[in-house]
């Protein structure tokens, strides 16, 4: 119904400290919008989204032949911070 490919939950420094907020870090495929990824994550996870904010990575620089460095865009993600309606909470680790 919803093609959202989740790539990964981000788990830095930073995303562990936004827990407490009950806000979420993933990176998703490029082409996914926030209403597609709101609406998965809804489903998916029996949660309620409240907002969703992305962002891509900067850019890195790929250095070809001795002195030439050419700006290359080598993210094929995006990364999405989801804010969760207090009281949910998507688990991170599963249970056996």
């Amino acid at each position: 119904m919803y093609e959202v490919q989740c790539l990964d939950f981000v788990l830095t420094e930073k995303s562990v400290n936004l827990f407490e907020k009950n806000q979420y870090i993933l990176n998703v495929d490029s082409g996914s919008n926030k209403t597609k990824i709101k609406n998965w994550i809804e489903l998916f996870f029996n949660v309620k989204v409240i907002g969703v904010n992305s962002y891509r990575p900067p850019q890195k620089k790929e250095k070809r032949g001795n002195r030439k460095q050419i700006m290359k865009h080598r993210m094929h993600y995006k990364r999405i911070i989801i804010t969760l309606k207090p009281g949910d909470s998507i688990p991170l680790f599963p249970s056996k």
